[in-house]
């Protein structure tokens, strides 16, 4: 392994490649004239900062943790030439010589509207497959929850009550041979379709170019499905509602554009069949949330797993709370203690692919929005 002080996630190293010159112990040759600067605003620990560093002896990285560009001296501001940020982003006039920025998260949402992302000459890129080890863990976790009515058998524990008709109020809508449906076949959907292959399960989903499956951003090495080949079939967004009906589970995992704004209303909720279950780990906003409560409060649907919501955090008053076949996280299923080391292997690669002027993995496309 190149790196052994961050051996808590090899997985990271089997996924993204450094240099061949770098697993030798070299500096790889820098193809440009100059050194290229590289700014980054989060704290990202020291043995991530070397493991850029060794990717070539041309970047300079510097590492300057900020809440606002104003943390940031001018002069350095002037001579940034690549970007690594959360969500502090400086105007061409403060940073004329970037081409490049490089967030530490994938929906880009946020940012989109950030007028240096519109700037002619600066490549955004983001973080999309980073955080798809823990992502499909939770909706796993979360299908096997709803199926198996944990939110039931807690309320249960919480008053004592070892229920005398526990066989039928407990009795399970098991994941093995059921359909999941999947909204938004990316790095996520694709990830989950893997995770239940074991189960037996018949896999859809929706792709907005239905007609090529390929997974064409960053896929970690064992992850994931890059050609296509878990679902059964492969819906193009104009037939999601056909998708729906079919689907004992629903998994929402696209991110939030003007297109999947709302998405899914009061008619894609109805058509779900009785008795089955949503997971929601997009974006708030993709969800309509009142035709959703409407739906659990007349048991239209059996339950729900919900990390995102429309405001954030969750109104200590929302309805939400208090229903009994709700699951509540607080938008945390991509939280891992491995994110950095994979958001640092994954910059390292797209450094590699910069110097060499190859295209960079994740290119957020201002057009579709992600």
């Amino acid at each position: 392994m190149l790196y052994p002080s961050i051996c808590c996630v090899p997985e990271v190293f089997a996924a993204v490649k450094p240099p061949s010159d770098a697993v030798a112990g070299k500096k790889t040759e820098k193809p440009m004239s100059r050194n290229i600067n590289v700014l980054v605003t989060i704290p990202f620990e020291e043995k991530f900062v070397n493991l850029l560093r060794a990717v070539s002896s041309q970047l300079e990285v510097s590492v300057t943790k900020a809440r606002s560009t104003d943390d940031i001296p001018a002069d350095v501001w002037r001579q940034v030439d690549v970007l690594y940020t959360g969500s502090i982003l400086p105007t061409l006039e403060q940073a004329p010589n970037l081409k490049w920025i490089q967030f530490h998260f994938a929906g880009l949402d946020r940012v989109a509207n950030a007028p240096i992302l519109q700037q002619a000459g600066v490549v955004t890129t983001s973080l999309s497959g980073a955080h798809v080890p823990q992502m499909g863990e939770y909706v796993l976790m979360m299908l096997l929850s709803l199926g198996h009515k944990l939110p039931e058998m807690l309320a249960s524990k919480e008053k004592s009550d070892w229920v005398r008709d526990r066989f039928e109020r407990f009795s399970p809508v098991e994941l093995r041979g059921s359909t999941v449906g999947i909204v938004g076949y990316g790095s996520i959907g694709r990830e989950v379709a893997r995770l239940l292959q074991p189960f037996d399960v018949t896999v859809l989903a929706t792709k907005w170019n239905a007609m090529q499956p390929q997974d064409t951003g960053f896929t970690q090495v064992g992850m994931g499905d890059p050609n296509g080949d878990f679902p059964r079939r492969i819906y193009p967004f104009q037939a999601l509602k056909s998708m729906i009906q079919e689907c004992d589970f629903l998994v929402v995992a696209v991110p939030l554009t003007p297109e999947t704004r709302g998405l899914l209303g009061a008619d894609e909720l109805a058509a779900m069949k009785p008795g089955s279950f949503l997971v929601d780990v997009s974006r708030g906003g993709v969800i309509d949330h009142i035709a959703l409560m409407r739906a659990l409060k007349d048991k239209k649907i059996a339950g729900a797993a919900l990390d995102v919501f429309p405001e954030e955090p969750l109104p200590k008053d929302n309805p939400l709370w208090k229903m009994p076949n709700v699951i509540i996280s607080p938008h945390i299923s991509g939280n891992s203690p491995a994110y950095d080391a994979r958001a640092a292997a994954l910059f390292a690669e797209n450094l590699q692919r910069f110097l060499t002027e190859k295209p960079l993995l994740n290119q957020f496309d201002l057009v579709r929005g992600y």
